[in-house]
């Protein structure tokens, strides 16, 4: 049985394959009375739609979102929330040689491996088209996020392949030059994303096995091509005395603050009400240009050339996917602890 829901109060469930008929999901447990519109939730889709630039793949979805259900009057209802978006610019054909050649890092041999068979119209639920449900149900629970808290959630793009940026780009060299550079040679490239969330609420997170670094992993592990996630100090943390690494407490403002942030805004697995920051790692995209020596599912040798449009490196479109999937979690815990008489 295939997993297509993420959340246990605010829950999505997602449909649709890449190059079917169109894209969507329902969620449940959006609260009663929020005002929202299609406007509320274009921005961010704005922000993923391919076909905007020579840097990603040129296929042109225009990604206009439809609700079909939960809201009347722009106030939701507290029924299922239905969010639907029709898929315009599909190629299947593109797709149909690689029906019996599983394409090196794709999951067209583990799908086949897993169900017995595989979309034959490009990834099918690998696919990275399937996130624009997701950045349609996280524009959702941001605004809801922003009127209850005031959490505001901002990710960007830290590196590139080998070059690293922090929140401003060095005037001799630009992303652009970067992704451009690997798309003239039919190449690929993978990257990093770092994302703080704050105005998040304390003693959010639900120890032993849903504390709020696990979810969050899971939420940015279960997005296309993310292999790597870490939270606060991270791997870097490892390189660190403890006398150095532990975030000593101060008064601040009437209440207590920590002095640093190496834990990443969570202790124990809750929410202390620091900023939340975490980055995630992208690998680069698997299809490519230059022909790659692989077998068919019998095993004989072929040369493979990548089809089809696929972007050179995700990262850029990645960001508001990785801002949604955050949202996703934090309200998720926000409503499980409201639910306890805590939040």
């Amino acid at each position: 049985m295939m997993s297509s829901s993420f959340g246990t109060l605010f829950r999505i469930t997602t449909f649709g394959e890449s190059h079917g008929p169109g894209i969507g999901g329902v969620i449940d447990g959006c609260p009663p009375g929020i005002p929202l519109e299609e406007t509320d939730i274009q921005p961010q889709l704005d922000r993923r739609r391919p076909g905007q630039s020579t840097l990603t793949t040129s296929r042109n979805e225009p990604d206009r979102v439809r609700i079909l259900s939960g809201v009347e009057d722009g106030k939701t209802l507290g029924t299922p929330l239905t969010l639907y978006m029709d898929n315009k610019d599909v190629r299947p054909a593109d797709y149909r040689e690689f029906s019996r050649v599983p394409r090196p890092s794709h999951a067209d041999f583990t799908y086949r491996l897993k169900y017995g068979v595989q979309s034959k119209s490009g990834g099918g639920r690998a696919g990275a088209r399937e996130t624009a449900v997701r950045v349609a149900a996280g524009a959702v629970a941001e605004k809801i996020l922003f009127s209850f808290f005031g959490t505001q959630i901002v990710a960007w793009v830290s590196a590139v392949g080998t070059v690293s940026w922090g929140t401003a780009e060095p005037e001799r060299v630009t992303r652009a030059q970067v992704v451009q550079k690997a798309r003239d040679k039919g190449d690929s490239l993978g990257g990093v994303i770092t994302c703080v969330c704050r105005n998040v609420p304390g003693g959010l997170g639900e120890p032993v096995f849903d504390k709020m670094e696990a979810r969050l992993a899971q939420a940015m592990l279960s997005v296309p091509a993310c292999k790597g996630f870490e939270i606060g100090s991270g791997f870097a943390g490892t390189r660190m005395f403890g006398s150095k690494h532990n975030d000593a407490f101060i008064r601040r403002d009437g209440r207590l603050k920590t002095k640093t942030n190496f834990s990443g805004g969570v202790q124990g697995g809750i929410t202390n009400g620091e900023p939340v920051y975490f980055r995630t790692a992208f690998k680069p995209t698997a299809t490519i240009a230059i022909p790659q020596e692989t077998v068919d599912v019998d095993g004989s040798p072929v040369t493979l050339k990548g089809a089809g449009r696929h972007d050179p490196c995700v990262v850029p479109r990645a960001v508001p996917i990785v801002e949604s999937m955050a949202a996703l979690v934090i309200l998720d815990m926000a409503m499980m602890q409201r639910a306890r008489g805590r939040g």
